[in-house]
């Protein structure tokens, strides 16, 4: 398993391998073959970032049976998805805001993040490990009066795209099995969410097969895998944590 993370050191922004405390600084980009140039940091000497910088976040809603179940939906035939925009990532450790003017409820959903390697057009699920160039938490948060205002049209982009609604990191895992794959999310050390990766609908392969036939997936691009039972609001002064086993754990406040 490789751990890469990117971050700010002395005005300026790096990426490096991680192993506990440890970065090993690494020249260029990891999607095209960053080498390792023989610095070493601590974790507490660097700001960090979100781990790479997406062209866009496609997440997925209604992949999961158990949550299906319980909400009375059927198994989509291809996976269901929106974008979330770019300006609403934010690294591990950065405050999630409340959208001004908006008192509704704020949601918080952790999931899976894949992250992108190559660029990936109509590829087969056979082929898919060969674009993933990771995985990495992801708390997709949603303004949730925001989805459903207009009888009209469901706001699904909007919904989750607000400035900060978009958390993710604060690391990418290389070399990883996902499918064996638990995600845990914690409000104020309280566990709220424990499902398993193999309850989806489209397991991370399949999504990454299914998805590049509508679009072209672009090196760190992520896609949110969606999520399962748990989800639910956040007050204020709330701290959020969703937490992989192999991946990482991303936290944020709710200020």
């Amino acid at each position: 398993m490789t751990v890469w993370l990117r971050f700010s050191h002395q005005g300026s922004t790096k990426f490096g391998l991680f192993d506990k405390d440890t970065i090993e600084v690494c020249a260029g980009d990891p999607f095209a073959g960053a080498k390792p140039t023989g610095e070493r940091l601590t974790l507490d000497a660097v700001t960090l970032l979100p781990p790479c910088q997406p062209t866009k976040m496609i997440g997925l809603w209604n992949n999961f049976a158990a949550r299906a179940e319980v909400e009375q939906l059927q198994r989509p035939e291809h996976p269901l998805w929106f974008v979330k925009t770019n300006n609403s990532f934010v690294a591990h450790g950065e405050p999630i805001r409340r959208p001004a003017g908006y008192e509704g409820p704020v949601v918080f959903e952790g999931e899976l993040g894949i992250v992108i390697g190559k660029p990936c057009r109509s590829v087969s699920e056979a082929e898919a490990d060969n674009h993933i160039f990771g995985y990495t938490c992801v708390n997709d948060v949603t303004a949730r009066q925001v989805l459903r205002s207009d009888p009209s049209f469901p706001q699904w982009s909007r919904a989750k795209s607000f400035d900060t609604f978009g958390p993710f990191g604060p690391v990418i895992a290389s070399g990883i099995e996902p499918d064996t794959l638990t995600v845990r999310t914690l409000v104020n050390g309280e566990e709220r969410q424990n499902y398993p990766v193999a309850d989806m609908f489209f397991r991370p392969r399949a999504i990454v097969s299914l998805l590049s036939q509508d679009l072209t997936l672009m090196p760190g691009d992520i896609i949110a895998c969606g999520t399962s039972l748990g989800a639910g609001p956040i007050e204020e002064g709330d701290l959020v944590e969703v937490e992989i086993v192999d991946v990482g754990r991303l936290a944020n406040r709710f200020c």
